[in-house]
């Protein structure tokens, strides 16, 4: 990589970070971003590595905050979108990955600036709901790293105390993640380069949980979100157009 190149995965591997700090929404835009310097297949595989070593820091921070229930209810039908994910890896060209990417991206930061808050009753963990939303939770985790928004269509009605969903979704895709170490090494993704890429950036993701653990407590989350959203938005757009270009 350029030097751009590199600034961009300085960047994104601090959103994983981030991510893994407590920040779940952020680490949307990591593959995005490198999407802009390589193909979003090759910057899912350069991540992975850096996804699961960041995903240790965060699971000693809440080894002892999380809901098993909403992990049992949720994490089989993840499985069967990592699965799927595969299939699809294999199968879609890199414009239709780039689509993808960029839709959800869109998609997601556009639900986040027009969507009005909706007051609700706490909703149950149900197999139904979890399997739905883990499994296409799943699938956008493979393809992009990008299955935050819809576990958040899961999770968030819970209304779980926030240090609880931070663990539970800490650990919804930290075992994920491990689990897609499987298929990404069968596609070739986490080839020598990568993972020597990948082990330079780990510093950075790691500080980064110790970042996002501390800014949880302490920056207005409206403030924050809204920033990232209108990032990611601008991320997306370009993704599309550049995918639409073929």
């Amino acid at each position: 990589m350029n030097g751009a190149g590199w600034a961009l995965a300085v960047v994104a591997a601090f959103a994983v970070g981030l991510s893994k700090g407590g920040l779940a929404m952020v680490g949307i835009i990591s593959v995005p971003l490198m999407s802009l310097v390589m193909s979003p297949v090759q910057a899912a595989g350069l991540l992975l590595p850096v996804y699961v070593v960041s995903d240790l820091g965060g699971l000693i921070a809440f080894r002892r905050d999380f809901d098993s229930r909403v992990l049992a209810c949720a994490l089989p039908g993840a499985l069967i979108g990592i699965g799927v994910g595969w299939a699809t890896a294999s199968i879609v060209p890199v414009w239709g990955v780039t689509l993808i990417v960029g839709v959800i991206g869109l998609g997601f930061a556009l639900n986040m600036l027009l969507r009005p808050r909706i007051n609700a009753a706490p909703r149950r963990p149900t197999a139904q709901a979890g399997s739905l939303w883990g499994g296409m939770a799943g699938y956008t985790s493979f393809v992009s790293h990008s299955g935050a928004p819809l576990w958040q269509v899961y999770a968030q009605p819970l209304a779980l105390p926030p240090l609880i969903y931070a663990g539970t979704t800490t650990w919804f895709f930290a075992i994920g993640n491990w689990v897609k170490l499987i298929p990404y090494a069968a596609l070739g993704q986490l080839s020598r380069a990568n993972l020597l890429t990948a082990a330079a950036l780990m510093p950075v993701a790691l500080a980064a949980v110790w970042v996002g653990l501390r800014l949880v407590r302490i920056m207005p989350p409206l403030l924050f979100y809204r920033l990232i959203t209108w990032g990611l938005l601008l991320v997306s757009l370009r993704l599309i157009w550049q995918s639409l270009q073929g």
